[in-house]
């Protein structure tokens, strides 16, 4: 027979190291001879497309087009430490580091037209689209591969340096704020389960994700349907069969992990709630969009069978073994 349940699972999630470990980025950019600007910063790139949406952030700071932002990585010879691709931090400490690091060349870029026009200031003096120019007066400009001229030997370098927000927690209350800022979800779950088989069959999931603020929604999304994915793994079939320490499921053929198969579409829900102290608002959700996943599928198996699994994840045979007792 096969029963069908609706579950919900949601959570929240501290992003960055926390509990008052340091937690600092640093990012330099420097203006190239050809006008472009490079940004370095030690960001390791994992698949989640922390090159693309830093690469934006920079760009937007200083008026550029994308393609003239050159983005280098994961070089200790050339990047500063930006910390680890963990804790969901990149987005926010590792942005932030970039846009104040833009932010000061895009002054210092100014401070140069203001020189070489010997303006009394540098009101209504801005950029864009590799110009520095004066707002009311547009043919008073300059282009950046024309500033970049005028420091060959010493190019314009600025570094910018973010720490985020952490303390440590009071060992006896357990009490104090470990992390800032947090992320939120919600999941959505509507599955079958076959009573004699024990095989659970996800028919229908939604997510909702608080993501600050929305710069990139297909990278977003990206992130969203791979969380998706890795936790109905971890709820329905990733056992790695732990025996007195040892592994016993360590190949592929026994340690299953879900297909293109197992997947149904996921509705992905955007929800934008701008993060003051973050760039441009966003917030990072590499983890937080795997935490609901298993709470609602276990929730939702509750629903059609009346029975409360508390190990996963929940294979066939430990299923039946339940439905049994």
């Amino acid at each position: 027979m096969k029963m069908r349940g609706v579950g919900i699972g949601s959570a929240f999630y501290g992003t960055g190291y926390g509990n008052g470990f340091p937690d600092i980025s640093r990012c330099q950019v420097e203006l190239q001879k050809d006008g472009k600007v490079a940004v370095y910063v030690g960001a390791t790139e994992v698949g989640q497309g922390a090159k693309t949406i830093m690469s934006q952030m920079a760009a937007e700071v200083l008026g550029l087009p994308l393609e003239d932002i050159i983005f280098s990585c994961e070089d200790t010879r050339l990047t500063p430490d930006a910390g680890t691709a963990a804790a969901s931090r990149q987005t926010y400490n590792t942005g932030n580091a970039i846009k104040k690091a833009c932010e000061n060349l895009r002054q210092r870029l100014i401070d140069v037209a203001v020189a070489e026009f010997k303006f009394n200031s540098d009101v209504g003096v801005t950029m864009k689209n590799g110009l520095v120019y004066f707002k009311t007066f547009p043919s008073k400009s300059i282009t950046l591969q024309e500033i970049a001229s005028k420091f060959v030997e010493v190019p314009l370098r600025e570094e910018g340096v973010f720490t985020a927000q952490t303390t440590k927690m009071d060992e006896e209350t357990g009490q104090g704020a470990p992390y800032w800022p947090y992320t939120f979800n919600v999941y959505g779950i509507i599955l079958e389960v076959d009573t004699e088989t024990g095989i659970v069959d996800i028919l229908k999931a939604v997510c909702a994700q608080d993501v600050g603020r929305a710069i990139n929604p297909e990278l977003i999304e990206g992130q969203m349907d791979g969380g998706f994915a890795m936790g109905l793994g971890y709820a329905l079939m990733e056992d790695l069969n732990l025996q007195q320490g040892q592994m016993k499921h360590k190949r592929f053929s026994n340690y299953l992990i879900p297909t293109a198969l197992d997947i149904p579409e996921l509705e992905k829900i955007i929800i934008e709630d701008p993060e003051s102290t973050a760039p441009f608002g966003a917030k990072g959700i590499g983890e937080p969009v795997m935490l609901g996943v298993a709470p609602a599928i276990l929730n939702a198996i509750y629903d059609a069978v009346g029975v409360r699994i508390t190990e996963i994840p929940v294979t066939p045979q430990r299923l039946l073994k339940a439905l049994k007792k």
